[in-house]
């Protein structure tokens, strides 16, 4: 599983240019450069590696300025969340799509977004055997027929479509009576305490979450407080984990007590190697069969969230996907740059029109 050898001949030659593309305003555009960036590492690496690199600093109003200067380049890698202080990704995606008609290889394309970065894969993959019992809900009134059923087995997280941040999920239970107006304890994500309301009054709080297609609904993780494990990958090869005892949906004092940051380890961490193999070998070639995702059209970082399902008979812990990020998936380990570079020398190498540079 480890990467393959990475030549000095391979590093030194320039293999095309692109550019990585995060939102910002006018005055981080006045001021950016590659050192002075958040993603001053992955400059760094590409540029090791071969690959010349810019920043363009993206927002709606400047769109045909970064157009132009796209247009020019071989490729961009994306760094832009769904939702934003209120702005969605419409027009940039858009842009991007254009781009990518005319040659401009993206990543994340918008397309392989939709198929792998919201949370409908969830249910789309729930036969895979990180998947549990997911439902999915199109509209309100399918809503409201079936999830009180579900929720009469035990808790449930109900999740909006879109969004980061945990934005737009829920942990939601029955308190039972009264049968004429049913009642749910519901906690935020983004939220520290838990409150009490009807069930229809939840549901409208919803409905505006059906504007991205669809809820999705999955059976709460009893061992959520044990933390949740983040895998990092780029393309098809593991870059590093995460691992990060939450306070989301955790409700136990002595649980949310213990939470913290995020930890980053390289993709060598003896804690995860089984995960690796299960990510590397079997879980995301099944993935990109399913979605219809060519290899080479993996974003070049994302990642997948884990929470530790039922033990099996042996033993062994098993995994259960909580979700995929593939928009914008940062801070990453320390080693996920070098990763990154590999995978993005690897695809110019592999697209003939990356060879000369655009004018």
């Amino acid at each position: 599983m480890n990467a393959e050898p990475f030549s000095m001949s391979e590093a030194t030659a320039r293999l095309g240019r692109i550019a990585i593309l995060w939102r910002g305003d006018a005055a981080a555009r006045r001021s950016v450069t590659p050192e002075t960036s958040r993603f001053k590492a992955v400059f760094a690496a590409l540029s090791d590696a071969g690959v010349d690199a810019e920043p363009v600093v993206y927002e709606d109003d400047v769109l045909d300025a970064v157009r132009a200067k796209l247009a020019r380049l071989d490729g961009v890698l994306v760094w832009v969340n769904p939702i934003h202080e209120g702005r969605n990704r419409a027009s940039l995606d858009a842009l991007l799509r254009e781009l990518a008609g005319h040659g401009v290889w993206v990543s994340a394309h918008p397309d392989v977004i939709l198929k792998m970065g919201t949370k409908e894969v969830l249910h789309r993959t729930r036969t895979m055997s990180w998947g549990c019992d997911t439902a999915l809900y199109r509209t309100a009134e399918a809503m409201r027929a079936e999830l009180p059923a579900r929720l009469a087995a035990g808790p449930r997280v109900i999740k909006r479509n879109r969004g980061n941040g945990g934005q737009g999920v829920w942990k939601v239970e029955t308190l039972g009576p009264p049968r004429d107006r049913p009642m749910v304890r519901v906690l935020d994500a983004t939220k520290d305490a838990p409150e009490e309301l009807a069930l229809d009054g939840f549901l409208e709080r919803c409905a505006e979450y059906f504007e991205d297609g669809c809820v999705i609904d999955q059976p709460f993780q009893a061992r959520l407080s044990e933390g949740v494990v983040r895998c990092y990958m780029a393309g098809n090869r593991c870059a590093g984990f995460g691992h990060q005892k939450v306070k989301a949906l955790v409700e136990a004092p002595g649980a949310r007590a213990v939470a913290g940051p995020r930890l980053y380890s390289p993709n060598t961490d003896p804690r995860f190697q089984r995960l690796r193999g299960l990510m590397e070998n079997e879980w995301t070639p099944q993935l990109a069969s399913l979605l219809d995702i060519p290899r080479r059209d993996l974003p070049m970082i994302w990642d997948a969230d884990f929470m530790l399902g039922s033990p099996g008979a042996d033993g062994t812990d098993s995994y259960v996907l909580g979700e995929i990020n593939a928009s914008s998936v940062f801070p990453i380990p320390d080693e996920a740059p070098a990763e990154i570079a590999r995978r993005v020398a690897e695809r110019l190498r592999s697209t003939p029109e990356a060879a000369i540079n655009k004018q």
